[in-house]
């Protein structure tokens, strides 16, 4: 009887060993297991490998899968890919790490599995040894030599010796770009000998190209192990553009003619911006345009003379937005004359006979030249004025006073002068 009752409880409790059994089996194969063999190489200056392979515990799921890193030094980035490896451009010289995930690659609800990571240690190296204030720039100049690069890129950099690097320290410097890498051969030594510049005259930068440029500085010195430096340089930031060529302008009545031609560079001529600097140096007034084409034209005074530069940058239609050029050199046009030499000869002929007019008369006032030289005229005399002057002739005594009395009426102003005499 009893066996009977327990029966049923044995049936229930088998039944529900079984479910739990399934369940605990489908959560397993449900479960992401996380990347094995992750490893961190580098493979070239400031370059890394992170390579990894698939668990080959993991049970087979019904969706794809990939991998989710995340670069957790010396700059954190997280990125998704379905491949078992991934390169990384960066600066090593503080050590890297990084992490990796199994995750599902189509957006299934499915958790990712736990993180394995690796790490590259930093360099051995003294603080305050390795370079700083590192700078780079680079110049496209014509090849002559090369039919199938007709253009070829130039490196210049330098830096400052670290406040801690011993006297003896001596400094190389590096470069990779693409596959390339190349050590510097002409240096510049600061006082203490110690190298602080590099020129590469010829380089295989592409002035085009979109990579990254990766610098390398080590050291050595008989006191310290010297610590070394990379950075990395983002070509459209330190390209130094050369200023456009064969500027030339003219000046036909008011209007001012500008033309050039495109830098010397890798880019073709729809890939340039331009600013064009016209300088008025009898006014002292500049204007500035900014064009897309390589010619300007302008309406000026044709009494001026004008001082013309140009400059140029490479557009965004092309790469990322840089720096602009160095102006051209300065062309002039036009004349520092204020007035065509005939108005000149006809004012200045002018000014002179004014001057002169008021010389002399300024001459004539204090010398009473003009009177002597323009007696006034004598006004016809009136009957009154005659009766008076047959009186006065009868009552003369002699001839003599009978022209003093004639003098007197005519003219008043002689009486004074010929009574003091007589």
């Amino acid at each position: 009887m009893d066996v009977i009752i327990m029966a049923p409880a044995l049936l229930i409790l088998l039944g529900a060993t079984v479910i739990l059994r399934a369940d605990s089996l489908s959560d397993k194969k449900s479960l992401l297991l996380p990347p094995t063999n992750f490893t961190i190489k580098v493979t070239g200056l400031s370059q890394v490998l992170l390579r990894w392979e698939s668990n080959p515990d993991q049970e087979p799921v019904n969706i794809e899968l990939g991998y989710h890193v995340r670069i957790n030094a010396p700059q954190e980035e997280d990125y998704e890919t379905r491949n078992t490896e991934s390169k990384r451009v960066t600066v090593l010289h503080k050590g890297f790490s990084a992490s990796v995930q199994t995750v599902p690659w189509n957006g299934q609800p499915l958790p990712p599995s736990r993180w394995v990571s690796a790490e590259l240690k930093a360099p051995p190296g003294s603080p305050g040894t390795s370079i700083v204030n590192l700078t780079c720039t680079t110049n496209t100049t014509v090849n002559n030599h090369t039919p199938l690069r007709p253009y070829q890129v130039s490196l210049h950099c330098s830096w400052l010796a670290g406040k801690d690097a011993p006297e003896d320290t001596q400094y190389f410097l590096y470069y990779r770009y693409g596959s390339w890498t190349e050590e510097c051969q002409e240096y510049r030594r600061d006082t203490l000998n110690r190298n602080t510049a590099c020129w590469f005259p010829k380089t295989f930068i592409s002035s085009r190209g979109s990579e990254a440029l990766a610098v390398h500085a080590n050291g050595s010195s008989k006191h310290a192990p010297i610590k070394p430096f990379d950075q990395l340089f983002a070509l459209h930031a330190i390209d130094r553009i050369n200023p456009p060529v064969n500027v030339t302008a003219e000046i036909e009545g008011t209007c001012l003619s500008i033309q050039w031609e495109k830098p010397v560079s890798a880019f073709p001529i729809h890939c340039f911006e331009y600013e064009v600097k016209i300088y008025n140096t009898r006014k002292n007034y500049f204007q500035t345009e900014k064009l897309m084409t390589n010619a300007f034209i302008s309406i000026i005074d044709d009494i001026s003379k004008y001082s013309i530069q140009v400059r140029a940058t490479v557009s965004s239609m092309c790469r990322q937005m840089g720096f602009w050029s160095e102006w051209s050199q300065p062309i002039y046009v036009g004349s520092d004359d204020q007035k065509p030499s005939t108005e000149w000869f006809l004012i200045v002929l002018m000014a002179a006979i004014c001057f002169i007019l008021l010389i002399f008369s300024f001459i004539c006032k204090t010398g009473h030249l003009w009177t002597r030289l323009f007696p006034p005229v004598p006004a016809p005399k009136s009957s009154i004025q005659d009766f008076f002057v047959i009186v006065s002739s009868e009552k003369t005594v002699s001839t003599e006073t009978e022209i003093e009395v004639i003098s007197y009426v005519e003219d008043p102003g002689f009486e004074t002068l010929e009574d003091s005499v007589f």
